[in-house]
């Protein structure tokens, strides 16, 4: 695997290639950096495999003097990146990065061929859009008064909800930390990119439906067979609907390709095959 630094706007991105063969495949997450996609590459070995960290995360630094990560910003980095390897590339975008890769397409539409769009977070495609964000707000606002452990454990309990966020929801009590295993003592920091407002651009996107339409791209929502009506899960489906098609179903749940040095293992094997199936 060769490791690169490629110098874009107001950052230094680093990225990864490792593999050669076929049609580039790039892997991008939000918060997620490349060190989730090493199971998943893994899958990948007759493939020139990409994965880079967003900028001011993991290795990647940035000097804008900006600390939130909007859809428009990463999308332009990650299209120097493809310029950078060549491409048009095949994408795979997890979660925030799903959210990423569909600005990416509707911005730059000769960058990527398929791309592979799992679960991403976007609030205003739910019918239920003000009481989700809402209930985002409320793990955000548990972060700023408690700390990590308490941020933590309301995302969890936000993100594992299934349906949508009725007066039910809103009646019970923020979670114990202790039961997901979490630290009750803050720490005192407030700059997770997850739990902090440096996320609220991605959460707050809305896809741009004409462009997307526009462009020769294959856009396929994914969406995980064990995430159910929990919030990525509903997010997939009726992004999947705003775009005139319905989810492609993937093993697992919302991290089903990582490995098990997350604490949170997926199925990366069986993953890896229905991504080759759906690239084609």
């Amino acid at each position: 695997m060769e490791t690169h630094v490629l110098e874009t706007d107001k950052a230094a991105i680093t990225y990864d290639v490792s593999g050669e063969g076929g049609r580039p495949l790039m892997m991008i997450g939000q918060p997620m950096d490349a060190s989730g996609f090493v199971a998943l590459r893994e899958q990948f070995p007759d493939r020139t495999v990409i994965t880079y960290d967003p900028r001011g995360l993991g290795r990647s630094t940035r000097s804008d003097g900006r600390t939130e990560n909007t859809p428009e910003i990463q999308a332009a980095d990650v299209h120097a990146v493809i310029e950078a390897v060549g491409g048009p590339v095949d994408l795979f975008a997890s979660s925030g990065g799903a959210v990423t890769a569909l600005e990416l397409v509707a911005a730059y539409p000769d960058d990527v061929v398929t791309l592979v769009a799992h679960e991403p977070p976007l609030i205003d495609v739910l019918p239920d859009a003000p009481p989700a964000r809402r209930a985002r707000d409320g793990f955000m606002n548990a972060y700023q008064a408690k700390g990590w452990g308490a941020g933590m454990a309301a995302f969890m309990h936000m993100t594992s909800w299934q349906g949508e966020y009725t007066d039910e929801y809103f009646a019970l009590p923020l979670p114990d930390p202790a039961q997901f295993g979490m630290p009750a003592e803050d720490d005192g920091k407030r700059e997770d990119p997850l739990l902090s407002a440096a996320s609220l651009a991605i959460t707050d996107y809305y896809p741009r439906v004409q462009a997307l339409a526009a462009a020769s791209t294959r856009v396929v929502i994914a969406v995980g067979e064990e995430t159910g009506d929990a919030f990525t899960g509903r997010t997939a489906v009726h992004t999947a609907r705003l775009l005139g098609q319905e989810a492609t179903v993937f093993p697992s749940h919302h991290g089903g390709f990582l490995g098990g040095e997350f604490g949170y293992a997926g199925k990366p094997e069986e993953f890896g095959v229905r991504l080759r199936e759906v690239l084609g």
